[in-house]
């Protein structure tokens, strides 16, 4: 199975700007994920999809190519994942370089390694699945069958649908969220127009794994995670 590793990194970020070549911990943000892509045994070739010189430039002294320029109405706040995407493969194959799968890594994600993304890689082509994602668990406070939404008119509804909450702490199913580091998804399913296609499976991490930069406390939080590993 070929597998694309693609870093998709904008220029504009409001909530830390410039995030994508932040410093951190003396380095640019986006070279940690560039670290772990490189370092991957699975990924065929690596790539950067930016619309930024700035953050072409730090992607290729990490040794990744940016083999384009991403076009602007695929740069803006509001531009879903899939579509750029999308046009990364568009560029890539009429260039005569075709792929069975897309590994998309956020370099938002700092602390990912290049175990957790050959892991997903693997348990998507043993496990026959359309998509794999890295998870976390919920916070058992937070799970679906105790997590209510209200109506129009006040009135409350359990998010399952149910009659009633399930009693027992214990009884309650195992419920994860994406921790957004990692998705890797067929070609096939892209090209349907899903990220996730019918089979989705999750890849269990860390929750230091799971660190991702939305906020000036979240750059604190991945330095000491990065600290730690380098103790370690």
């Amino acid at each position: 199975m070929r597998v694309l590793g693609l870093i998709p990194a904008r220029g504009g970020s409001k909530g830390v700007p410039r995030k994508n070549v932040r410093s951190l911990e003396g380095r640019p943000l986006l070279s940690y994920v560039a670290a772990a892509a490189s370092a991957a045994a699975t990924l065929a070739r690596i790539i950067v999809s930016t619309d930024d010189e700035e953050i072409a430039a730090v992607a290729s002294g990490c040794g990744i190519e940016v083999p384009f320029r991403r076009p602007a109405d695929l740069g803006r706040d509001d531009t879903p994942t899939l579509p750029v995407i999308q046009h990364a493969l568009d560029v890539l194959e009429a260039g005569g370089d075709r792929f069975d799968a897309v590994c998309l890594l956020q370099p938002t994600s700092p602390c990912v390694t290049a175990a957790q993304i050959d892991a997903c890689v693997r348990l998507l082509d043993a496990e026959a699945a359309d998509a794999v994602v890295t998870v976390r668990p919920v916070p058992v406070e937070y799970n679906p069958h105790w997590v209510y939404f209200r109506g129009d008119d006040g009135s409350l509804r359990l998010s399952t649908g149910e009659a009633a909450p399930i009693a027992r702490r214990q009884a309650l199913p195992p419920a994860y969220h994406r921790a957004g580091s990692v998705y890797v998804t067929r070609v096939d399913c892209l090209r349907a127009g899903t990220l996730y296609g019918r089979r989705l499976l999750g890849l269990e991490v860390d929750a230091d794994s799971a660190v991702n930069i939305d906020s000036e406390a979240d750059l604190v939080d991945a330095a000491r995670v990065l600290r730690a590993r380098r103790e370690r």
